[in-house]
């Protein structure tokens, strides 16, 4: 499980994580679009430490101001319901990755990818 999750989103669009991964969110979640139809899910802590960092390239470096426009359009941060683990993804994101419900979380080194159930 720990490389690997399955869930449903609630009504209200909230994502519950697995037990396992909530301390791994502790410092909160930042969601961003991915390189393809999917999201890519950073805890806070490795987004300011390690992704933030990437894109401060030369500002007129065309492959640095695309890596921007691609994580920060719609980018979203915020808190884990420290009592469910859970935490909201915007509609405008779960549109972008076309996720109805169901969600698949995959590891990718220290982030995790977000796509529908059935992404292929």
């Amino acid at each position: 499980m720990g490389d690997y999750f399955e869930r449903k989103l609630d009504d209200k669009r909230r994502l519950s994580l697995p037990l396992e991964l909530r301390a791994e969110f502790a410092s909160g979640v930042v969601i961003t679009r991915g390189f393809k139809n999917y999201l890519h899910l950073y805890p806070k802590d490795i987004w300011d430490e390690q992704v933030e960092p990437q894109l401060t390239g030369n500002i007129l470096d065309e492959a640095t101001a695309d890596l921007n426009v691609r994580f920060r359009m719609g980018k979203v941060q915020g808190d884990i319901d420290q009592k469910q683990g859970r935490f909201t993804i915007d509609q405008h994101l779960l549109d972008f990755a076309d996720i109805d419900r169901e969600i698949v979380g995959v590891r990718a080194g220290k982030y995790w990818r977000l796509s529908g159930k059935n992404p292929l």
